[in-house]
């Protein structure tokens, strides 16, 4: 590879500014434009229009960062001028928009998803177990960590589901929860507010099914732990921890350990090495020596998966395919819930793409 793979950004919100921080840092990513609807300080050029972008700077991928809304519309144009697409998540803000979505673009080959979720150090590793074959056929994913389509991601790729049919079940209830902290910060109130906790069952058929449990603000409020479960044919996974039979009469406990440096005596500074099961390493840092947080890990693995794409050197990250089946399923998760009923999904022209 010479030089650099270069994207532009549409839109520069909190997301946006997220990809162009960590860009500034990668060897063979660069951020050299950014489209937004008003002039305004930003540390690359901004323009007014998708066409005044590709025109000035010619980049050779666009992210974009827009309220699902306006998402469409936009790499659709991107599309139609021949220019790679790697859109934030959800793709669409319904499954009408996801359909048109499809239909406009979905035969281009040219459109990815920035779901970065199975990216993070964790779940990259747990995922990495779960097909190393450890606990058998994965049969069951519960997660109560994130929401909607981030959890159906973790769900599906866990199950290795694809793009199965769900059959979904969800009601919801109300509490009191104190709400300490959220994107902007501490809130330093200390008066629990009504929080709303969804529970969903997805039946993916095949003995296949996942737990939804989301409460609201669960991504940032610490006051409520991340849970993941997997169930195997031979064992199970629970957060951290395996349960499994290596042999005939042997049930064993094995931990998913995270070497992190910076703790004592340990000088290095303060960072992720690895992820191991016993003497298998199941995950390693990218990005030794840069301090980075599990997300900026994630975000930053994705936007290299995807120049390394766009260059025709790696693997399509995530394609729109994908997107589009978490948030038909994370919709119906809601639509159960809406209407107390149990709902099916629907089998969208997607479905058919490898």
């Amino acid at each position: 590879m010479t030089g650099k793979t270069s994207f532009a950004l549409i839109g520069f919100g909190w997301r946006a500014e997220a990809f162009w921080r960590l860009s500034t840092v990668l060897p063979d990513v660069s951020c050299v434009g950014a489209v937004v609807r008003s002039p305004r300080s930003l540390p690359v050029p901004d323009f007014g229009s998708l066409a005044d972008c590709l025109t000035s700077v010619r980049p050779d991928f666009l992210v974009t960062a827009l309220p699902r809304v306006a998402n469409p519309e936009v790499v659709t144009d991107a599309v139609a001028r021949g220019v790679p697409v790697l859109t934030e998540t959800p793709p669409a803000p319904d499954l009408t928009g996801l359909r048109r979505l499809w239909d406009a673009v979905g035969g281009s080959g040219l459109v990815q998803v920035a779901e970065q979720y199975l990216l993070m150090p964790a779940h990259a590793a747990r995922l990495a177990a779960v097909r190393s074959g450890i606990i058998g056929t994965p049969t069951q994913v519960q997660v109560s960590s994130t929401h909607q389509y981030h959890a159906v991601s973790l769900i599906r790729h866990l199950l290795d589901a694809g793009h199965a049919q769900a059959v979904v079940r969800a009601t919801r209830t109300v509490a009191l929860l104190l709400d300490p902290q959220t994107r902007q910060g501490w809130t330093d109130d200390p008066v629990p507010k009504p929080a709303t906790t969804t529970l969903a069952t997805l039946d993916f058929g095949h003995g296949r099914s996942g737990l939804y449990d989301f409460t609201d603000n669960q991504s940032r409020n610490q006051l409520r732990f991340r849970r993941i479960l997997v169930r195997g044919s031979h064992g199970e996974l629970r957060d951290d921890e395996i349960v499994h039979l290596p042999a005939p009469r042997t049930i064993l406990r094995s931990s998913l350990v995270r070497r992190q440096t910076g703790h004592d005596l340990d000088l290095a500074g303060f960072d992720t090495e690895t992820i191991s099961l016993g003497s298998r390493v199941l995950y390693r840092n990218p990005y030794p020596g840069l301090r980075w947080n599990d997300d900026e890990i994630a975000t930053a693995t994705m936007l290299q998966a995807m120049a390394a794409w766009v260059r025709g050197e790696g693997a399509p990250p995530y394609p729109l395919a994908d997107g589009a089946q978490d948030h038909l399923i994370a919709l119906a998760v809601e639509e159960a819930a809406d209407t107390d009923r149990t709902v099916t999904t629907t089998s969208e022209p997607w479905a058919a793409t490898p």
